[in-house]
């Protein structure tokens, strides 16, 4: 298999990193992720991950709390997953860094993107944590917007579903999957890539999105060597 793209952003949910639990991390899960993550670096492409933080803590559910505080709250929990990512890749012999849009010298590099894009030229795996260190905005919108700040090639979303559908087909059976999209597609019916700030965002820079499922981790050395899997968003078709 050979690499159809030099440089991705990874999107991983934190829903992805708990396994078969509902809450935290499962560590033999995020190895099983962390492997064929391994063998792209090791065909050769350079790998950006984004981690969401929905397997401790969701800010736009908490119900009472300030959303600004809630959303901060948020930013740490993805710093954990973060970590717990890092440490699976490092296992595996896989040299990483970790960069945090809000300062936590102790734990993790700030995120300065020439030094990231560094990184990545020298073959290590980056991982951003905290988003992008501002309240309102989704672990999805910071994965594009790190995507546009390196010049990733393509964001890789990989979810708990096997790409796009015009419903949930968790609760209408007669959900119908779509191959390919174009990025209007997804804004003019709300259809639920991602947000439509990071919708939007993608669009305006050209990225391109493949939602594929992570179910089986091995999808993300096909996503990266472009075997025909789960829904790609692209530019009007």
């Amino acid at each position: 298999m050979q690499p159809k793209y030099k440089r991705v952003l990874l999107k991983l949910s934190g829903e992805s990193l708990a396994g078969q639990e509902s809450h935290g991390i499962d560590f033999d899960t995020v190895l099983k992720i962390c492997k064929p993550i391994k063998e792209c670096v090791d065909m050769g492409t350079e790998i950006a991950i984004v981690v969401g933080g929905g397997n401790f803590w969701r800010g736009r559910s908490s119900g009472k709390m300030d959303r600004t505080r809630a959303d901060h709250m948020g930013m740490l929990a993805t710093t954990i997953n973060a970590l717990g990512v890092a440490d699976a890749l490092e296992q595996l012999g896989v040299t990483v860094r970790v960069q945090t849009a809000i300062s936590m010298q102790q734990v993790a590099e700030p995120y300065i993107r020439n030094r990231a894009v560094r990184h990545l030229e020298k073959g290590r795996v980056v991982v951003f944590g905290c988003g992008t260190g501002n309240p309102f905005f989704s672990t999805d919108t910071a994965a594009s917007l790190r995507a546009a700040e390196i010049d990733a090639d393509i964001i890789l979303k990989a979810t708990m579903v096997d790409g796009v559908y015009d419903s949930d087909p968790k609760k209408n059976p007669d959900a119908v999957k779509f191959d390919s999209l174009s990025f209007m597609d997804v804004l003019n019916r709300d259809l639920k890539v991602m947000d439509s700030t990071a919708a939007s965002m993608c669009k305006d820079n050209h990225i391109p999105i493949l939602v594929f499922s992570i179910d089986d981790p091995e999808n993300i050395k096909k996503a990266v060597c472009g075997e025909a899997i789960g829904t790609i968003v692209k530019e009007d078709m």
